[in-house]
């Protein structure tokens, strides 16, 4: 089977047809998760300044020295420790090319891999590339807490990863301490790796982000990943990173090198600057999505949804029931062209589609006046 035949279940999604009815019914777009807003000047500043002085060729394949350095002061200030910025900080296009270099690099075919569901769209589509195969556990709504059994039962003796994700997209979900610990366990009894992707790093509302990375016997058979995107709001220049031992590294590198070979010279000196912003920024940003994340839940719940205050990312999972929708995919369908508003349909981020037909996924990474009008237009909807 080639590795075409392997993508074509996930090549069309719902995804591509809510796009085209939020632009044919101008619909306010609460399903794609990117802000409606301009990143930081000083970042923009920064790689502005490298494009003028002539940072116009390749780059290292690992990245930039400066951003490598960048990378592991910033993951020290958030972790336990500092890597080695030449031996085991690379830098990929994305996040979603750090997951794709890592399962490609790290896993061979038929190994499996354990994922939670529902999960972000291209872990799927990056497990069948490595020709491994998924084993799913589920994390149910309201709590999406992990069940322990569940999870013990998807590990066995071709296990060759989880891939995990916290804070967690879609449902906003941040993995508790007991919970990644019971995955740690997991991966040591089974000698199997935790890819571990954190790009929501620094939007925690309630708890606080821990990486698995940290726990006993983990740092050296865990690669963390995460960007730039999400945190400075610069999702289209697909800056991002792996951390990982050098063993580790060598195999996501490996898979890197054919994948992009190296990711945009001047771009990587402006995610170095944005690393180094202090500690009100983040500060800041984290205060500024948090009053976003209760404008939205708190107008969601008036208008009848069910539903629990995301603990991170900039994501609300809702149960759609009480507008009498036999589907997600028929409620976001409705959403977009009776009410003009635009969300995602979460059955796509299941194997199992049935478990996310009840649910509806809103994105509050927009501006206030927005998420105001979306809440205005969806106060229209009509319990049955």
């Amino acid at each position: 089977m080639t590795v075409s035949d392997r993508l074509k279940p996930f090549g069309e999604t719902i995804f591509a047809e809510i796009s085209r009815l939020a632009l044919q019914h101008e619909a306010i777009n609460l399903g794609q998760g990117f802000p409606n807003w301009a990143g930081p000047d000083f970042v923009k500043d920064a790689a502005a300044a490298a494009m003028r002085d002539g940072c116009d060729q390749y780059a290292r394949t690992s990245g930039v020295p400066v951003l490598n350095e960048a990378i592991a002061d910033h993951h020290a200030r958030t972790g336990s420790r500092r890597p080695d910025p030449d031996r085991e900080v690379t830098v990929t296009s994305g996040c979603t090319e750090a997951i794709a270099a890592t399962l490609i690099g790290l896993v061979n075919p038929g190994d499996e891999v354990v994922l939670f569901q529902p999960f972000y769209d291209s872990y799927r589509a990056a497990v069948a590339m490595a020709g491994a195969a998924p084993r799913f556990v589920t994390l149910r709504f309201p709590d999406f807490a992990v069940d322990p059994a569940e999870l013990r039962a998807a590990f066995s003796d071709r296990t060759r990863a989880i891939l995990l994700n916290t804070p967690h997209n879609p449902t906003g979900k941040v993995f508790s301490a007991a919970e990644l610990e019971l995955v740690a366990d997991c991966c040591r009894r089974h000698d199997a790796y935790a890819f571990s992707d954190e790009v929501y790093e620094h939007l925690v509302f309630d708890g606080a982000h821990r990486r698995i990375a940290d726990l006993d016997g983990m740092a050296q058979r865990t690669v963390t990943m995460s960007s730039l995107g999400k945190t400075f709001s610069l999702t289209g220049w697909k800056i991002g990173w792996t951390v990982a031992p050098p063993d580790l590294t060598a195999g996501v590198r490996a898979a890197h090198q054919f994948l992009t070979f190296a990711t945009a010279t001047p771009l990587q000196y402006g995610a170095a600057a944005a690393l180094r912003a202090p500690d009100t920024y983040y500060a800041e940003f984290l205060a500024d999505f948090r009053r976003k994340r209760d404008l939205l839940v708190d107008g969601l719940s008036r208008i009848g949804f069910t539903l629990r205050p995301p603990q991170g990312t900039y994501f609300v999972i809702a149960d759609h029931t009480p507008f009498g929708f036999e589907s997600d995919v028929a409620f976001c369908r409705h959403l977009v062209e009776d009410i003009g508003v635009a969300a995602i349909p979460p059955s796509v981020f299941y194997d199992d589609r049935a478990e996310g037909r009840p649910l509806v996924r809103f994105a509050f990474c927009k501006d206030d006046a927005t998420l105001r009008e979306a809440l205005r237009r969806l106060s229209r909807l009509v319990a049955r």
